[in-house]
């Protein structure tokens, strides 16, 4: 099949493909973007106008996308700095330090839906897993902020891992770690190649767009047995 990266689809191209229409026992969930709301303006807007804010998050001019890249991997805040520093300008750098200092400010919440769509799955007895790209250092300060990680089963994250998505490595190191079976899990995120990467693993893999009640509809469709999500007044819920 031609998975369309915008409609919720559950993807199993490739590898993937002999998996699809299995029983879904697993799903391994991303964090930024699907689980957490990540805003690097939050932590910018009170110290930078937003004419600079933008000149920043732009990696053709500042190196950020690249040094995040870099943090994702393992790389220390110094090493970020000091890449930055050598190939952007010290100016950039400057603004990446103040960045980092500050770096809890850019996460701004859960995404709506995402906590209760996890307690749901955990309910139905379905397992809950994250994969996510994140500075380690960076993780640990702000783990505590998201009751949702505590409802997961566990999870990898790659700055602890030295290796990050899209790198097949990863995937098989967490489908190892949690102990699933890649035929009846689905993996989540909101980027593209990072669904293409887990078909290659032979993982389905459903692309988020941000609407939790889309990405719950899709797992009910799949014979996941939760709440559909279409509860009207004066319905029982839970």
């Amino acid at each position: 099949m031609t998975c369309h990266v915008d409609d919720y689809a559950v993807c199993a191209e490739g590898a993937a493909a002999k998996a699809q229409g299995e029983p879904i026992t697993d799903v391994v969930f991303d964090f930024g973007e699907v689980l957490t709301i990540w805003d690097p303006r939050a932590v910018l807007c009170s110290r930078y106008d937003d004419a600079a804010i933008d000149r920043f998050l732009d990696n053709a001019t500042s190196g950020f996308s690249d040094v995040c890249d870099m943090r994702d991997g393992g790389a220390t805040v110094e090493e970020a700095y000091e890449y930055m520093r050598r190939t952007h300008g010290d100016q950039w750098a400057s603004m990446y330090a103040y960045y980092s200092r500050n770096f809890m400010d850019s996460l701004v919440g859960c995404v709506p839906g995402a906590r209760k769509l996890v307690q749901d799955l955990s309910d139905a007895g379905i397992g809950t897993w994250g994969l996510s790209n994140w500075a380690k250092d960076d993780f640990e300060i702000t783990r505590p902020m998201f009751l949702v990680f505590d409802l997961l089963n566990g999870y990898v994250v790659s700055g602890f891992e030295g290796v990050r998505k899209p790198d097949t490595a990863i995937y098989e190191l967490a489908i190892d770690r949690f102990g699933i079976d890649r035929d009846h899990a689905v993996f989540v995120d909101d980027k593209p190649a990072n669904v293409a990467a887990a078909n290659s693993v032979g993982l389905r893999a459903i692309r988020f767009g941000g609407d939790h009640g889309a990405l719950r509809s899709t797992l009910v469709r799949a014979g996941v047995r939760i709440p559909a999500g279409n509860a009207q007044p004066g319905d029982a819920v839970s």
